[in-house]
């Protein structure tokens, strides 16, 4: 591990905001959202107020009157994203990009052209900022968890470079919601037995931690919260799964809710897995409830799938089976594909029509093979005409999209 602060997180500050602040400049220092029926991201003004992404809109304008609501221009945070990571570039190879608009990169190499890492960090912001006009904060540490942290302090428009001598001096004290892996649920779990900071994490006992999170997030979470964090810069990211999700507000939990949105979601993600050619043995689903109890589900299959019709009633089953283990949830907030354990190279491996019961969901059956060849056909015209041309009805008709699917786009995307 490396004993000397050389790694960037850089994060762009409110980004889908920041760009509709940028294109017209009337809307400078006012309390904006990206969206409509739903945020999908608010300016540092509106967050002053309380709006939050994911938040329902009537809310967002009941706490802050004054907010202006914008439709959003997708090929430009496309654009400007990718312009901000071209910036690290230009100063070291070593950049992973983990989102549109968020980037690690590992500076040890390039010191002797550049100068320190913490003047790297400054060069990098004063450009995004003179070259894009975008606001950027930079978090500079020796691991990448604490890099991640540091720029999340630095906000807005700042910089952090934390010395290595001074690292749980600097961790221990902060949210522990800020560490990586600690959501709403987990940070309600911790405030119930009164652990707030991350030094509090870091000396709750590890049989504590295991009876409240499970063995996994006591073990992740302990080393982060002491700074152990081995991680390396991954220049090549292939993507190892893909997944899509659907935030609903409050949903009754029943059929006529979840399948539409399951659909849309496998439709997605299908699309990606076959342009990719990369199908998947895992699926798991993720329902959150209006509880904020969070529960997923998953299953690997005999065979990798990319169908989008295997995909949604896999999942519909799966969603079906979390309802049915918890019957006192009545409403659902959150719906969540993935698939996992994805294949590079796969041929599809012919199979007889034995009757077995999930025939249907087989990729080399008979059904299995007609439902592959009408993708295809799907994706073709879509390829040609856009997304929008041509779809399956149960999606295309039974799902109400308060999220523009160029918004869902970038936020699926493979960077």
């Amino acid at each position: 591990m490396a004993t000397t602060a050389t790694i960037l997180h850089a994060d762009l500050d409110s980004f889908y905001a920041s760009v509709e602040q940028l294109l017209d400049p009337a809307l400078r220092g006012k309390p904006i959202a990206v969206g409509g029926g739903v945020v999908l991201a608010a300016s540092y003004e509106a967050k002053a107020f309380g709006v939050r992404g994911g938040m329902p809109g009537r809310q967002a304008r009941e706490l802050c009157p004054q907010i202006v609501f914008v439709g959003g221009h997708f090929k430009e945070y496309q654009r400007l994203g990718d312009a901000a990571i071209k910036v690290m570039g230009d100063f070291t190879p070593l950049v992973e990009r983990i989102s549109i608009d968020e980037a690690f990169a590992d500076v040890a190499g390039c010191t002797h052209l550049f100068g320190p890492p913490a003047e790297i960090a400054n060069a990098i912001r004063q450009r995004v900022r003179a070259e894009l006009g975008l606001p950027i904060s930079v978090g500079v540490a020796r691991t990448k968890h604490l890099a991640k942290i540091a720029s999340q302090v630095a906000k807005p428009d700042g910089l952090v470079v934390v010395d290595p001598d001074a690292e749980l001096e600097f961790l221990h004290c902060l949210p522990v919601e800020l560490m990586w892996g600690v959501g709403p649920v987990t940070k309600a779990r911790l405030a119930e037995t009164g652990v707030l900071t991350i030094g509090q994490l870091a000396k709750t006992p590890g049989w504590s931690l295991e009876q409240l999170l499970g063995p996994a997030a006591r073990d992740k979470l302990t080393a982060l919260a002491w700074n152990r964090d081995p991680r390396k810069i991954k220049v090549d990211r292939r993507a190892q799964s893909a997944g899509a999700q659907s935030a609903l507000g409050r949903k009754p939990a029943e059929e006529h809710i979840f399948r539409p949105t399951l659909r849309h979601l496998a439709d997605r993600i299908g699309t990606r897995l076959r342009a990719r050619s990369r199908p998947g043995r895992t699926v798991t689903v993720r329902v959150r409830f209006a509880s904020l109890n969070s529960v997923t589900r998953s299953i690997t299959l005999d065979a990798p799938i990319s169908a989008t019709a295997i995909l949604a009633e896999i999942a519909e089953d799966l969603v079906r089976a979390v309802l049915a283990e918890h019957p006192d949830e009545k409403i659902i907030s959150l719906l969540a594909i993935s698939v996992s354990h994805l294949e590079a190279h796969w041929d599809i491996e012919l199979e007889l029509p034995l009757g077995l019961h999930d025939e249907r969901r087989r990729p080399g059956t008979k059904i299995g093979m007609a439902r592959s060849a009408a993708d295809r056909a799907i994706d073709k015209i879509r390829d040609r005409f856009g997304w929008n041309a041509i779809g399956y009805g149960s999606v295309m008709l039974g799902i109400a999209r308060s999220v523009p699917d160029e918004f869902r786009e970038l936020a699926e995307k493979d960077l």
